[in-house]
């Protein structure tokens, strides 16, 4: 299943400047997802880091992988809810690691599947490449309310 930017938005809490996905190139609801971001020189986190040489911040790209995240678990989820009103999700915890700089130009593919999901919460791996190298990985824990 693929996603476009508009649908994106029919899943995840966050809004502009927050969402960290553009599109969707492929889902399996409540099991994986593989998300782009297209990393440009517009993002205002560019202002501050860093003013001399533009890096996109770490904490953006674990951004991106957990609403990656959200949307495995919101896109299951949608099926079996009554209710319309969204859930939140809140980060529990991170471990991640940062191999290589992401930059204004790159294309950030973000591979996301669900380790475990629990009625409250679940876990999540996450990788996130530029082209074919592995920028970052990570475990993500999240709550959702």
């Amino acid at each position: 299943m693929k996603l476009n930017f508009e649908d994106i938005k029919k899943l995840i809490p966050q809004r502009y400047p927050y969402i960290m996905i553009d599109r969707v190139t492929e889902l399996d609801p409540g099991k994986s997802v593989v998300a782009i971001k297209n990393v440009t020189g517009n993002e205002e986190y560019f202002l501050g880091h860093f003013p001399d040489v533009a890096i996109m911040p770490g904490t953006v790209i674990i951004e991106a992988m957990a609403q990656a995240a959200i949307i495995i678990v919101a896109s299951y989820d949608r099926k079996k809810r009554k209710s319309k009103k969204k859930p939140l999700y809140y980060l529990g915890s991170v471990k991640a690691r940062f191999y290589k700089p992401v930059y204004p130009g790159d294309q950030l593919k973000i591979e996301v599947k669900a380790d475990k999901l629990l009625e409250k919460g679940g876990y999540a791996s996450a990788r996130a490449f530029v082209g074919k190298e592995l920028v970052s990985e990570g475990t993500i824990v999240y709550i959702k309310k």
